[in-house]
């Protein structure tokens, strides 16, 4: 079966794989790099599989809980060779790869955790860091475990903008 594509050999789509984990800043989930990877219609999944399993054998790429990072090794020699993809597989790959690497920089930047009180009710922990260290940091009383996991999905979902609400607030002038 023809396929349509730029990349369709093995050495190309391992370089196209080392070149995505080169982009981001930790460990990717197997289907998130899958979905990166396969950016190019020349890239089956079975040939993708195959090249990841290589690159793992040979030390290029290590994998731990399903999660995937490039090794030193990884970087090294995917450095020297990315130069040999095609500029559109590569543009497309760099802009997709670069959206992933936003969002995982900022859910590092969020923490939340709740824990069940001897008393009865969740301690909730709310945490916002901007890089250089925390710039919010909550404890709040929920009633239950339910409510605890609303709280933390709400404040994953717009630390920001809780953040700035409480700035707006302190700041204004209540007299």
């Amino acid at each position: 079966m023809s396929r349509f594509g730029f990349i369709r050999e093995k050495l190309d789509i391992k370089i196209l794989i080392l070149f995505i984990l080169q982009r981001l800043p930790e460990a990717v989930s197997g289907s998130t790099l899958a979905d990166l990877t396969l950016c190019d219609d020349g890239i089956s999944y079975f040939d993708y599989v195959e090249c990841l399993n290589e690159l793992i054998e040979t030390g290029h790429v290590a994998e731990a809980d399903n999660k995937y990072r490039i090794t030193e090794k990884g970087i090294r020699n995917g450095s020297a060779i990315e130069s040999s993809l095609p500029y559109s597989v590569r543009s497309k790959a760099e802009r997709a790869a670069l959206s992933v690497a936003a969002v995982m920089r900022r859910n590092s930047m969020i923490k939340t955790s709740h824990e069940p009180l001897p008393e009865g009710g969740c301690a909730v922990e709310l945490c916002l860091a901007d890089g250089m260290g925390e710039i919010i940091s909550m404890r709040l009383l929920a009633a239950g475990e339910e409510q605890a996991k609303k709280i933390e999905a709400t404040f994953r979902k717009d630390a920001e903008g809780v953040y700035n609400h409480i700035i707006d607030y302190l700041l204004n002038d209540q007299t």
